[in-house]
């Protein structure tokens, strides 16, 4: 059954990927109706990144307190309804007086709300149904759902426009979401002592003997008090804050940038430009499983806080080295593949960064994990814009030189990581 629960997270990464870059698909049919500037889509396009930003903490606040299991069935709900309302905004009432561009965005802005907690709800769900010696792959196979839904995302919207017009693909997503929702409600739990299905075999399995068993069981999937002071005091907290920044700032670029890069600076046509803009989502769902169960494998010999910097360290320096390299080789096919390979072991690294949230607090992961992403909302708020000016002003390979500059920080962020340092409350301690 834990792989099951995993399989659905994943779909349900996969999903909030899809619905997250739906409206930058479907743009241009927005922009050709509406008639708007510019400057007003990109303000559309942004009011989700805001609300985004702004409800990780509370999202995985929430699930501290009430579990993740129903939360997270309310927040696939919560953004699957305003997905589904993207495609008639202008015409909601209370929105629909502001004028069309400010309903479109304050839509994406509540959408966002939910989106955010899907992420930090869905990670500590991992602590809960993963034993320690799987954790880093079960949580790597739910963030390869991420890579499905870029992968997915273009040509499944792309197809709903040609067929039946640009609304519909938010109504089918809409209604997509919602089907996800009612099976997590109905058959995911916070923790496997609350599923029928799982045997008492499993759940030893899952508990095992470890030095977290008790931060695994059901009293501790809910928790009536979050220790702030201790989280924020924390050197790891801090750490994995500046470290996910520093990650999620070159891996928007590819969000971003990367296909006018591949058109602009590398003269692309369209067709090619299409095909290797999904290339760093496709590295994303073959380098992650694999970086994850490398992490497992290297705390097994290395013990946790030398095996997961181990396995960090080596995914940032090769993402690192293959921006430089892609940035500066000539070849555009050999460059394209450094960069794309570069953005696979990125989003590695990143999953190392969501296990080590449960490592240090399986109780309190989901404020932890919430905490780490509003810091990375930041670096991908950064991103595009520096990336942008960079590019303008000295070119796009000292953008992309930047880029690898600012992912060697992440990796000096773990020095001040240790995931054998434990944030308990009071009430946890033995």
């Amino acid at each position: 059954m834990r792989w099951r629960i995993v399989v659905v997270l994943a779909i349900v990464a996969g999903v909030t990927y899809i619905d997250r870059l739906n409206l930058g698909i479907v743009a241009k049919s927005i922009l050709e109706e509406y008639h708007f500037t510019t400057q007003s889509m990109g303000w559309i396009l942004g009011a989700f990144s805001l609300g985004y930003a702004i409800f990780h903490v509370p999202g995985g606040w929430l699930a501290d307190r009430y579990g993740p299991g129903r939360v997270l069935a309310g927040a696939i709900l919560w953004f699957s309804v305003f997905t589904a309302l993207t495609a008639i905004a202008p015409g909601l009432p209370v929105v629909n007086w502001l004028g069309p561009a400010w309903a479109f965005a304050m839509v994406r802005f509540a959408m966002g709300l939910g989106e955010a907690a899907a992420l930090p709800v869905g990670n500590k769900m991992m602590a809960y149904w993963l034993p320690e010696r799987e954790l880093a792959f079960g949580t790597s196979i739910f963030l390869a759902g991420v890579g499905a839904g870029g992968i997915l995302a273009p040509f499944f919207i792309s197809w709903l426009i040609r067929y039946w017009g640009w609304r519909a693909s938010f109504f089918v997503s809409g209604i997509v979401g919602l089907g996800l929702a009612v099976v997590c409600y109905t058959s995911v739990t916070s923790g496997p002592e609350e599923h029928p299905k799982v045997n008492a075999a499993e759940l030893a399995l899952i508990h095992g003997a470890t030095e977290l068993h008790h931060q695994r069981t059901p009293s501790t999937a809910r928790v009536s008090k979050v220790p702030w002071r201790k989280i924020l005091d924390s050197r790891s907290t801090w750490g994995l804050m500046v470290s996910h920044f520093c990650l999620v700032y070159p891996v928007y670029i590819f969000f971003t940038w990367f296909f006018v890069y591949v058109m602009k600076a590398r003269g692309m046509t369209i067709t090619k430009a299409s095909f290797w803009a999904s290339a760093p989502f496709v590295a994303n769902l073959f380098m992650v499983p694999l970086w994850g169960w490398l992490s497992d494998r290297a705390v097994e010999k290395l013990g946790k806080r030398m095996g997961r910097r181990t396995s960090a360290w080596l995914a940032i320096f090769f993402s690192a080295a293959l921006l430089w390299t892609g940035s500066q080789t000539a070849n555009n096919t050999l460059a394209l593949l450094q960069l794309a390979i570069a953005a696979g072991f990125n989003f590695a690294a990143s999953a190392v960064l969501w296990t080590t949230c449960n490592d240090i607090s399986a109780e309190f992961s989901g404020s932890i994990s919430g905490t780490m992403s509003t810091f990375g909302s930041l670096g991908g708020w950064i991103s595009p814009v520096l990336t942008g000016y960079v590019a303008a002003k000295l070119g796009w390979t000292y953008a992309l030189d930047l880029a690898a500059a600012i992912t060697i920080i992440s990796g000096l962020a773990w020095f001040f990581i240790d995931a054998d340092r434990h944030i308990l409350s009071n009430e946890s301690l033995p």
